[in-house]
């Protein structure tokens, strides 16, 4: 199935993301990090992401309107499971919905694969363009702002009071907020999939560097 032409895919966006938004919007409640403003941040960046890589819009849209569809919090031991879970939340929606069938094995995938503690390699072209469009929500300001915020919801301080930059320990993010940079956050550059989205997530990593820098500064003894 070839990449749908730039009037074309407005026409899918015009006919589909009002549905999208109405099943969104009936989903339960989730994290700080994970809510609607998130979601629409990551259809724009995978639909951009699309165009400059040639990938299928028919695939990208809903797998990236879809992707957070099952909601299972960051500390739960489900967690691994949680992009699974979406993807057969989201094709029974876009199947009861009458979506076409032939896009919906790669929106499956697309959906599955985007998670980072899934460990799901993206196969396909639109897998890929969703993966960087999540993981790049994930850095810059926002990231920055969605990590303390999910962090605070947890009960979770800024930083550790000893080592708090982990260069003499293991990060631990169930911890601090600042250890989840370490963990995660500063490794996500390395694991872009598009030409396009690694030269975005250097950009908002050097943000996430100077923040730290920053940091160190005004908390040093």
């Amino acid at each position: 199935m070839s990449a749908l032409p730039e009037d074309a895919a407005e026409s899918l966006r015009r006919a589909w993301e009002p549905r999208f938004r109405r099943f969104i919007a009936e989903q339960p409640d989730c994290d700080p990090g994970h809510g609607p403003a998130h979601l629409e941040r990551v259809v724009a960046t995978a639909m951009r992401l699309a165009a400059k890589e040639g990938a299928r819009p028919e695939v990208v849209l809903p797998a990236a309107w879809l992707h957070d569809c099952v909601h299972v919090a960051k500390d739960s031991p489900e967690r691994g499971r949680a992009s699974r879970l979406a993807a057969e939340h989201a094709l029974r929606f876009l199947e009861s919905a009458g979506y076409p069938a032939a896009a919906l094995p790669g929106i499956r995938h697309a959906i599955e694969a985007h998670s980072y503690s899934a460990g799901i390699a993206p196969e396909s072209l639109e897998a890929k363009v969703v993966q960087d469009a999540d993981r790049l929500d994930a850095l810059g300001a926002i990231g920055l702002a969605r990590c303390f915020a999910v962090g605070a919801a947890l009960g979770r301080p800024v930083y550790a009071p000893v080592d708090p930059f982990c260069r003499k320990r293991e990060p631990d993010d169930r911890g601090a907020s600042v250890d989840h940079f370490y963990a995660k956050l500063l490794k996500l550059a390395g694991t872009m999939q598009t030409a396009a989205g690694r030269r975005e997530a250097e950009r908002r990593t050097a943000f996430l560097h100077a923040f730290l820098a920053q940091l160190e500064s005004e908390i040093a003894p």
